[in-house]
């Protein structure tokens, strides 16, 4: 499978879709103007992958923010890992957010309330204080 990789640009968030290392992550600030376009390989991907699926698969969210549009588009994908997970195969959803982000840790929250996955919210401190989401997660992993 071929991998999926968009850097972070803007208000389009980061995403990288690679079966082979098993790292599956969206990233960022995410506010397409055209989130069906933008997103609609990504859906693809999530369809070719559910064929022939890794034992084990974790997507990770870093966001720093999404919109409404973006936050149906996630759960979308979540769903699939849903399915994934309905049909025997492990799948865990790891969500990470700024320390002190109220409004990014309960949009996790409801993301764990209504989807049956093992579920992480995973708070992330910002020793340097400074805005660039991208500073939250140099060394994660």
């Amino acid at each position: 499978m071929e991998v999926l990789l968009y850097e972070s640009k803007d208000l389009l968030p980061g995403i990288l879709l690679d079966k082979q290392s098993g790292t599956f992550q969206i990233t960022g600030h995410s506010c397409p103007e055209d989130a069906s376009e933008f997103f609609e390989p990504v859906f693809s991907w999530f369809d070719k992958y559910k064929e022939n699926p890794l034992k084990s698969t974790t997507l990770e969210f870093k966001m720093a923010y999404f919109n409404t549009v973006s936050a149906k588009v996630f759960y979308l994908i979540m769903s699939k890992m849903e399915d994934l997970s309905f049909s025997g195969h492990d799948v865990k959803i790891r969500w990470f957010y700024p320390e002190g982000d109220e409004d990014l840790e309960e949009a996790g929250q409801e993301f764990e309330n209504i989807l049956d996955l093992e579920f992480e919210c995973i708070s992330v401190t910002n020793e340097d204080e400074e805005d660039n989401i991208e500073d939250y997660f140099d060394d994660i992993d």
